[in-house]
């Protein structure tokens, strides 16, 4: 096998065969696709056309697998910075610019020198250029105003806004398990 083998991700999906993940897009390099497979806990579905050898063992390598076990996906999201910025679409909640992740940070609606949590009810998506504005002052103090309500999103809402931002590699073999909002290339 040639060194190349390092670019051939495996699509990992539930044992329902639904991806993990959408964003990020649930995937295992080429080595932990195959120790799964040795020690049978998932599936192969797909692969790729690239073989992997030993002296005693040949394989070709796993493009697309899938759990034994159902992981159930019912649990919170985890509050972190970048499923705040993925429940609000990567968009300012403030003037609705969508930018790249690093040129975004969160604003807390009520302000934390003011008594204000950090909590999914409270932290939204905003640009440089609007945190700076609205600073530690609440929205009626700034004449701003929210895109939309926040809240805290279910894991499934998280999924599928994922699904809005495909990633720049997909593999033919995938297309059948994953369903996004724009387009594949043909």
């Amino acid at each position: 096998m040639t060194g190349a083998a390092q670019t051939y991700p495996a699509l990992v999906l539930n044992a329902d065969f639904r991806p993990l993940s959408y964003f990020p897009l649930s995937l295992w390099s080429w080595q932990d696709s195959i120790k799964a497979v040795f020690l049978e806990r998932v599936n192969i579905v797909s692969e790729y056309d690239t073989v992997v050898r030993s002296p005693s063992f040949q394989m070709k390598l796993p493009s697309v697998i899938a759990l034994k076990q159902y992981v159930s996906l019912d649990r919170r999201p985890a509050f972190t910075r970048f499923n705040v910025f993925l429940r609000d679409h990567f968009q300012c909640q403030y003037c609705t610019d969508s930018l790249p992740a690093e040129d975004l940070t969160f604003d807390h609606i009520v302000p934390r020198s003011r008594g204000g949590r950090t909590s999914w009810e409270n932290v939204v998506t905003a640009c440089q250029d609007c945190n700076l504005v609205k600073a530690n002052r609440l929205l009626k103090e700034t004449g701003m105003a929210l895109m939309r309500p926040v809240k805290e999103p279910s894991t499934y809402q998280l999924q599928e806004n994922g699904r809005s931002f495909p990633p720049n590699f997909l593999h033919e073999s995938w297309r059948d398990f994953l369903y996004w909002d724009s387009e594949l290339e043909t």
